[in-house]
């Protein structure tokens, strides 16, 4: 808890209102009834915007109705007058909503969802789901860690639980939500563009990911999947250091769907817990397991979920100390929920 602004202005101010992220965050915190004012701000700049308002956008809440959306520009928004301020949208927009906070006195809390300021010297990595109950964050920018390091450290330390693990191995299956709205666009404009024998838009990927999968993005992509298998990698190692479970061998691939990320992982016990430990150890409140008597998970079937859903539990037929692990987990949702458990504190 933190405590040295408990009387401070109850505002979140979310910066990229209009993004994926931004969207999924605003919905979230009004779900589970965010004690504070909740302010849109558009990362984007909109030109002659008047009085100050950058756009009306329209979005489908969890009610199903859509509602139009109304949003200053960060140009002119007062940032510094709220208690807690969340960066959702572009590296930019964050870098220069971050300047706007710093000269206020006191300065709100900024919680970093999209990773643009992971790089600077005040940054420190976050992970609800998985920290100590006792954890303790040190003052600086609260920046979330990647979705797909959450899943797995989240499976990794449930299951050094059920005994010593001796080696792992990880595919990752990202989505295209993952480059934003951009990419979700491209996605589907390729797919119509292939079934109407038409030239494909490859400004995010470089490359084909309609109806294919990718283990490298094209020269001309504005990120290499290198770059993102980096981040994971880093930022997984970071959660695991406390936790004794040792660091996977990783490999990211782009995967032509549109939301949620789907995770084969194979696991080597020093010796093997068996079935009941490995369920039990995985008994969590942000972990949901599949036993064979229920549908396996899927990236489409968890939209909207928290945590992790694990199924596909088998022993490994030429292994006996090894498991094999189907994890699916909803990208947004997660990057959603450890930035709202980061809020509380500040709002508590």
């Amino acid at each position: 808890m933190h405590t040295h602004r408990s009387s401070q202005r109850g505002t979140i101010a979310i910066v990229g209102g209009e993004s994926l992220l931004g969207k999924e965050v605003h919905e979230l915190l009004e779900s589970r009834k965010a004690p504070a004012t909740l302010k849109l701000v558009a990362a984007i700049e909109v030109e002659d915007a008047p009085q100050g308002v950058a756009s009306i956008l329209t979005r489908g809440p969890a009610s199903g109705a859509d509602e139009p959306l109304v949003m200053a520009s960060i140009e002119l928004a007062d940032l510094g007058s709220a208690r807690v301020v969340i960066l959702a949208g572009s590296k930019a927009s964050s870098e220069k909503a971050y300047q706007k906070t710093r000269g206020a006195q006191p300065a709100p809390a900024v919680i970093d969802v999209s990773g643009g300021l992971e790089d600077l010297a005040e940054a420190r990595l976050r992970a609800p789901m998985v920290e100590a109950p006792d954890f303790h964050a040190d003052d600086g920018i609260q920046t979330i860690a990647q979705p797909a390091a959450i899943a797995l450290a989240l499976l990794l330390t449930h299951l050094q639980k059920a005994g010593a693990i001796r080696r792992s191995v990880v595919e990752i299956f990202e989505p295209v939500s993952e480059r934003g709205q951009a990419g979700i666009e491209e996605l589907q404009k390729q797919a119509v563009a292939l079934l109407s024998f038409k030239p494909l838009p490859k400004d995010v990927f470089d490359a084909q990911v309609s109806f294919n999968m990718l283990s490298q993005y094209g020269s001309e992509a504005a990120l290499s999947l290198e770059e993102i298998e980096q981040k994971i990698d880093r930022h997984l190692a970071s959660l695991l250091a406390a936790t004794g479970a040792p660091m996977p061998s990783l490999r990211l691939i782009q995967a032509p769907v549109f939301h949620g990320y789907s995770i084969s992982a194979w696991v080597e016990f020093e010796e093997s817990p068996g079935m009941d430990a490995i369920f039990q150890a995985l008994a969590s409140a942000n972990i949901d397991v599949r036993t064979k008597d229920h549908e396996p998970p899927t990236n489409v079937g968890v939209a909207g979920l928290g945590g992790i859903t694990v199924g596909g539990i088998t022993q490994d037929r030429n292994q006996p100390r090894a498991w094999w692990f189907w994890v699916v987990a909803d990208n947004l949702q997660i990057a959603a929920e450890n930035a709202w458990e980061v809020a509380r504190g500040y709002l508590e």
